[in-house]
């Protein structure tokens, strides 16, 4: 994905500009800034669905918008956006052929493919279940399955942490990893808390200032950018196992 001199305004306000960067083939990047600041903003102009004002943005070597089919994408609110009722493993099905007017029997190739998925990222043991039936780490593995059973290249999740413990985040960083490793799919992931996700970020895209930034995690985990960054004091932590985490000060 590469932005070139990228501007955005939204109802006539200038949200972030002097965007230029390259997100690296195989990374794992999050999208860091305080709320207002135009995450989603940048999400949607990745996905296509907002125009820029000025500047170019290619992705999967595409203008942005023409490449959407070989994106996967989990939004923030995954159940509710696919309805509680319907079974997990038919949800994943869905990532098939939900672009299909009307109904149909899907292929034997199409539920091989959901089979597959659903083994990979350990879902089988629930996949029968409903949505309404699931735990909270459950339905972000389902709604990660639904957007690989297509086999993108490029996987984006809006706060896919959000509203899961400590355990279940651990599990689904741990699950975003192999993903990487396995399946060769660069990740954009957009990040509330950085700390659980630490780990396995190779950068960042931050936005600070009005405008859109790129960097490596070794240039972005700084005191002081992360203190100007979330206008309050935080401090980098490093432990004795050699891990990092942030705390506010």
């Amino acid at each position: 994905m590469s932005f070139d001199d990228v501007s955005v305004v939204r109802g006539g306000r200038l949200i972030w500009c002097e965007g230029t960067f390259d997100v690296p083939t195989g990374s794992i990047t999050a999208i860091i800034g305080p709320s207002g600041s135009g995450k989603t903003t940048l999400l949607q102009v990745a996905l296509g669905l907002l125009p820029v004002a000025s500047g170019t943005v290619e992705v999967l070597g595409e203008a942005a918008g023409e490449a959407t089919r070989r994106i996967g994408y989990v939004p923030q609110h995954y159940a509710r956006a696919a309805g509680n009722a319907i079974r997990a493993c038919d949800a994943v099905l869905l990532g098939l052929t939900g672009h299909r007017w009307g109904f149909g029997r899907a292929g034997a190739e199409e539920r091989q493919r959901v089979h597959e998925v659903l083994k990979a990222l350990d879902c089988q043991s629930f996949a029968q279940r409903r949505l309404c039936q699931l735990s909270g780490g459950q339905r972000q593995r389902i709604a990660i399955a639904e957007a690989l059973v297509t086999r993108p290249p490029l996987l984006i999740l809006d706060e896919p942490l959000t509203s899961l413990d400590i355990r279940n985040q651990r599990d689904i960083v741990g699950l975003l990893s192999r993903i990487r490793d396995e399946f060769g799919v660069t990740i954009l992931v957009v990040a509330h808390d950085l700390n659980p996700l630490l780990s396995i970020l190779d950068s960042a895209i931050y936005l600070l200032d009005g405008h859109a930034h790129f960097n490596t995690m070794d240039e972005v985990v700084d005191d002081h950018l992360l203190s100007h960054l979330y206008g309050t004091s935080i401090q980098v932590v490093h432990t004795p196992q050699g891990e990092l985490y942030m705390r506010s000060i």
